[in-house]
């Protein structure tokens, strides 16, 4: 029986520990909005988050970040429950008790997003990467305040809402958050559209986070300061948004 098939009992997944830890990046996959089915590793969710793990182990090449999973409970965000909140809560718990009070970053998408967002409130969570993430008007913003985020949005997505992650983004930077979008042109809610456009913004935006003194990302910058989110064409090119 591998880790993945043992019973829930740490929301913790390491996939890599250094033997000093100075840094972590947590991923969270997404999932439903009402489900309390049990959430599993082979879910196409969990499975999309794979490719950013391989990502994050060429881009965050140091020798002292752990890089790790939540492992939802169950697949839906279930309403007030807010349930990948609380075990996004808990793996943060984990991980403080398992390397200590370590800067980290969260990387999430969709129902995933939503949770890294709500959950940047923890004291060692330095910035936020979400992926298509599931912004509902009214979603809370407080939590951002000097914290540094970057949304990335698919134009095509089905799924979540591209125009409210953008007021999401904006409400961010009104609570005093260092928070910007970019559009991937005709991404999908997937990924799949563009998708190595997706890992390696994702991955360099992250290790920027980490240590933006020696991975400054351009990108971040620039949508960091940018009124309206600029677009990424294919081959990464970055255009103002028409």
């Amino acid at each position: 029986m591998s880790a993945e098939d043992e019973p829930l009992t740490r929301t913790l997944l390491v996939r890599r520990r250094p033997p000093l830890t100075r840094a972590a990046v947590l991923v969270l996959h997404g999932g439903r909005a009402e489900s309390r089915r049990t959430a599993r590793p082979w879910h196409l969710a969990a499975l999309r988050m794979h490719p950013f793990l391989r990502a994050l182990k060429a881009d965050t090449d140091r020798d002292d970040v752990l890089l790790g999973q939540v492992r939802y409970r169950s697949r839906g965000w279930n309403g007030a429950g807010a349930e990948p909140l609380r075990d996004t809560r808990r793996a943060l718990t984990e991980l403080r008790d398992l390397v200590g009070e370590v800067p980290v970053v969260l990387l999430g998408h969709s129902m995933g997003g939503r949770a890294a967002l709500r959950a940047a409130d923890a004291p060692h969570v330095r910035g936020v990467v979400a992926l298509a993430p599931w912004c509902p008007p009214g979603e809370p913003v407080d939590q951002l305040r000097d914290r540094q985020v970057l949304v990335l949005h698919g134009s095509r997505d089905r799924i979540t809402d591209p125009r409210e992650s953008a007021a999401y983004v904006s409400r961010a930077r009104t609570a005093g958050a260092r928070a910007g979008m970019l559009i991937v042109e005709n991404g999908d809610h997937a990924m799949l559209r563009h998708h190595d456009g997706w890992h390696r913004t994702a991955s360099s935006a992250v290790a920027h986070l980490i240590a933006p003194e020696t991975s400054p990302s351009p990108l971040f910058t620039l949508a960091a300061s940018a009124v309206e989110p600029p677009v990424l064409r294919q081959g990464l090119v970055v255009v103002a948004r028409e």
